[in-house]
């Protein structure tokens, strides 16, 4: 039942971002830098947008169609 999770160029380029964000918010906070530990936060919710932008743009996985149940009887 595996499905093919993330492997297209939307997840890959939010996800490496995301990281790039949190290694940056990870350093500066060791170094107490408020200001730097944020904008690595921002970088990381930039990468949430760019792979959300990048999905709607075509180069994410494509929705599949919900399977309907069926209901035994009342």
């Amino acid at each position: 039942m595996a499905h093919d999770h993330g492997h297209t160029p939307a997840a890959w380029t939010g996800s490496i971002i995301a990281f790039v964000g949190f290694c940056v918010a990870g350093a500066f906070m060791v170094m107490a830098n408020v200001p730097g530990f944020w904008a690595g936060m921002a970088i990381i919710a930039i990468g949430g947008l760019v792979g959300g932008a990048m999905r709607l743009a075509g180069m994410g996985q494509a929705k599949r169609p919900q399977r309907q149940t069926v209901s035994a009887g009342s």
